[in-house]
């Protein structure tokens, strides 16, 4: 039974190595989520073998997909089922899946929060009732909000404040001022804190971002993953922590502003667009900072 469905799954699809699923994410593009190197390297923590599926027309390469059983890579709802839940932290990801446009290949694995970049390179999309929070660009921030954001940077530097580029730290260092910080925050442990350590490492060349000091103690600290791929550059803002006594300072939002700010900087650079995603459209201080996008559902 488990192999007729699975059979229905994948019909017109090819079974392929990792190589080939590399070189479609290379050439179409994709997201955080999607990575080979994050795919690769987080199934292996998990110990669950991937699945890596192409879709091909006239012989050419069109589609991939990297998947677990009966659902996309990297899937919660599969960690659970083998009793890993919460084994790792991508938040709510914002999944982009490489395929070249108007490819319309059957997409029957189950997913949530896809793009709607996903919109005609893959058919049997469902819209999803929530939404994810994109980042705006800095034009679509207003004058007095920059402004405002500028001046609490300059008054907790001013405090004694420092911006340290995360570079400057170990993956152990990071994840042990990341937990901290999370827990102070939110009253709960972060997810996956367990191995965060690890996480990190088996991640650490897409890690970018500033934790942010005072009084030589850590205050503000987030989670941020980033991909090049060669039409745009993908960034997931996983999650993040303060210290909830510097809250007159509002080194979260110091921490957002520059983070944001550097990553479009860099994508103008290189003249891409730039899908910085703040997660599930969910909080309010995300109003703030993004515009809520549409996202579909398998």
């Amino acid at each position: 039974m488990l192999n007729r469905f699975q059979g229905w799954r994948e019909r017109g699809w090819s079974v392929v190595d990792a190589p080939t699923y590399n070189e479609a994410w290379q050439r179409f593009g994709g997201s955080v989520a999607t990575h080979p190197l994050v795919v690769e390297r987080l199934a292996q923590l998990a110990n669950i073998a991937v699945r890596y599926l192409a879709w091909e027309q006239g012989g050419e390469l069109k589609a991939s997909i990297a998947t677990w059983g009966r659902d996309l890579a990297l899937s919660k709802d599969v960690l659970k089922r083998h009793g890993k839940k919460g084994l790792f932290d991508l938040g709510n990801a914002e999944l982009i899946l490489p395929a070249a446009a108007d490819t319309q290949a059957p997409l029957r694995h189950r997913a949530r929060y896809l793009s709607a970049l996903n919109e005609g390179r893959f058919a049997g999309l469902v819209p999803q009732a929530e939404q994810l929070a994109m980042a705006r660009t800095p034009e679509d921030l207003s004058k007095k909000f920059r402004y405002n954001q500028r001046r609490e940077l300059r008054l907790l530097e001013e405090a004694g404040g420092v911006v340290r580029a995360v570079d400057e730290f170990s993956s152990q260092e990071l994840s042990a001022i990341y937990c901290d910080l999370f827990q102070r925050r939110w009253g709960f442990p972060a997810t996956g804190a367990e191995r965060m350590a690890e996480v990190i490492e088996l991640l650490r060349e897409l890690l970018i971002g500033s934790v942010i000091f005072l009084n030589d103690a850590p205050i503000a600290i987030q989670l941020v993953y980033r991909v090049e791929s060669a039409h745009w550059i993908s960034v997931e803002y996983v999650n993040g922590g303060v210290d909830p006594h510097t809250r007159e300072f509002s080194p979260g939002s110091v921490l957002s502003f520059l983070n944001t700010q550097s990553a479009w900087e860099q994508a103008r650079a290189l003249g891409k667009p730039l899908r910085f995603s703040f997660g599930r459209a969910d909080r309010e201080y995300k109003d703030r900072w993004c515009n809520p996008v549409p996202v579909f559902k398998v």
